[in-house]
């Protein structure tokens, strides 16, 4: 009697055991490996797992200068003004108001009240001051992106006079010359006002232990896996966020990433490759996510690199270049071939300029010219992940390393891991690279001054190009506040830089991300990153 009742006890709890797990293996998400509800109230899924190329090389968004960073801190920080939702039109942030005085030195914030740190300190003037006063006592090194301000506090560039707080709610900017994308500036990502008191306690640790006002909070990070943050319970803004948790997911090849989204793996995927979409569309469950464009694909020529800084190489390797039979292979149809370092959706593009075509005896001609008749051997670096500019950076190396070939240059195609890969751009150790930009506030100034002024020489000028000419109009651009006349100067600008080939533009892509059908509200953003707090599952 004992052993049947046994036995009986043992089916029964088995049977049980088999309900909750075919209760459980109806969710998608994943924490360290075992299967996560994601839900609060056993109703609607609450976590969202983002699956990516590459992993953040840092986690306060001062401090670098690549995407994958923004997409995680988008959430966790916040700037003083923002983007509208879909474009670069400038909105309320952390201020709530301003006004600037009509000489253009003054700007004078007026900030949200109540608004708390996630280690529950208050946000308010002094700690915008502190920030800034951060900022402005660094280098290119430690805050490359401060640049977008001229300079640092002892450069003779360097617009931001004085960063004071007139009152706890009430901040005040003054300037040493008008500059006309200043407030498009104080809108970027890198700009997160950050916890005074978590800085000064983790000091060059900050970078890993983030703390902002946002509306997720910083739970963990384990590299080249995963990002976790979680809902901030106390955000300013009521009824946001929509999801309890997103979970950062590395997964560097492109294709993995698509069967782990159609296995419910992840759920919202980016770097689709653009031969993938066909798939994705004839998947009911699945949902194509068009990105707006604002960027440029290039390969960028260090311009203190013998050959390369010969002008004439320069222009044989634009000439060189089949940029319609790249875009053909490997961007459906979602690109369109660069000429100019800014796509043509910025204001001042100049569609003037007549592109280098593709013409390889022109290109044999240039390199005879400049001494260089039996051609040279050169390293070309290629990214190690899918960037929104270049899905399949790898194989995109392979058709101009052929290109090159019929011209006597011999490439050989190198790569390392992305935050490597950055180290050494930085540092201007590259022959040829392959890199890209996607744009951060909308102006022609983000990216012609950003990647190709002399000032950002060791920040995002990874070519290591300098012209004087040029650093006085894009100067004269930012203190201009008559946008027909900034226009014109920018023009100016790309003819200059046409002439001196510092890259070869390659394309303005489209990208493609891909989503589970359930996910709604995924609004993506032309700057490449945006914040999720609005997202939420069916």
């Amino acid at each position: 009697m004992k052993k049947k009742s046994f036995k009986w006890l043992l089916i029964s709890l088995l049977a049980i055991s088999m309900f909750l797990v075919g209760c459980n293996s109806k969710t998608n998400n994943e924490t360290d490996g075992k299967k996560d509800p994601g839900t609060s109230n056993g109703s609607k899924k609450d976590t969202l797992v983002y699956g990516r190329g590459g992993d953040s090389t840092s986690l306060d968004p001062i401090t670098t200068t690549e995407g994958e960073a923004f997409k995680v801190t988008e959430n966790i920080f916040e700037t003083l003004l923002e983007y509208g939702e879909k474009d670069t039109t400038i909105q309320p942030g952390l201020a709530e108001k301003w006004e600037a005085s009509d000489d253009g030195l003054t700007y004078t914030f007026k900030l949200h009240q109540g608004v708390k740190f996630h280690d529950g300190t208050d946000f308010n003037a002094d700690a915008v001051v502190f920030n800034f006063d951060r900022w402005m006592n660094g280098n290119d090194e430690k805050f490359p992106y401060y640049t977008m301000f001229g300079g640092y506090k002892a450069d003779e560039g360097h617009v931001i006079k004085e960063v004071k707080a007139i009152d706890a709610n009430t901040v005040q900017f003054v300037l040493k010359r008008p500059q006309a994308p200043f407030l498009k500036n104080l809108a970027m990502s890198p700009f997160g006002i950050a916890s005074p008191e978590a800085v000064k306690k983790w000091g060059d640790d900050f970078r890993s232990h983030p703390v902002g006002t946002g509306p997720f909070k910083f739970v963990e990070w384990k590299k080249k896996d995963r990002i976790v943050v979680e809902k901030n319970p106390d955000y300013w803004q009521k009824g946001l966020p929509k999801l309890n948790k997103i979970i950062f997911r590395v997964i560097p090849e492109n294709a993995a990433r698509l069967n782990a989204l159609a296995k419910g793996e992840i759920d919202v995927m980016d770097g689709l490759n653009n031969s993938d979409e066909e798939t994705v569309k004839s998947n009911d469950k699945l949902q194509i996510i068009e990105r707006p464009s604002m960027n440029v694909g290039y390969i960028g020529l260090t311009n203190t690199h013998k050959p390369f800084d010969n002008k004439l190489v320069r222009q044989a390797i634009n000439y060189a270049v089949d940029k319609k039979a790249i875009i053909d292979a490997f961007y459906g149809g979602k690109a369109l071939p660069a000429k100019n370092p800014m796509p043509p959706s910025i204001e001042g593009y100049n569609d003037a300029i007549q592109e280098y075509p593709y013409d390889l005896e022109k290109a044999k001609a240039l390199l005879k010219e400049a001494g260089y008749e039996k051609g040279f051997k050169m390293e070309l670096w290629a990214m190690p992940v899918a960037r929104p500019y270049m899905p399949e950076a790898q194989k995109v190396a392979e058709v101009i390393q052929e290109s090159l070939s019929k011209i006597g240059v011999t490439a050989e195609i190198k790569s390392v891991d992305w935050a490597t890969y950055l180290e050494k751009a930085t540092k201007g150790e590259f022959d040829a690279f392959m890199l890209g930009w996607t744009g951060d506030n909308g102006d022609p100034d983000n990216f012609i001054y950003t990647l190709l002024d002399k000032d950002a020489i060791g920040s995002n000028n990874y070519a290591y190009y300098s012209n004087d000419e040029l650093h006085d109009i894009l100067i004269e651009a930012q203190t201009e506040t008559d946008q027909a006349k900034r226009n014109e100067l920018y023009k100016k600008a790309q003819e200059i830089i046409h002439e001196d080939a510092p890259w070869v533009p390659l394309v303005h892509s489209t990208p493609l991300l891909a989503a589970s059908k359930d996910v709604l509200n995924y609004v993506p953003h032309p700057t490449g990153s945006e914040c999720l707090s609005k997202v939420e599952f069916k």
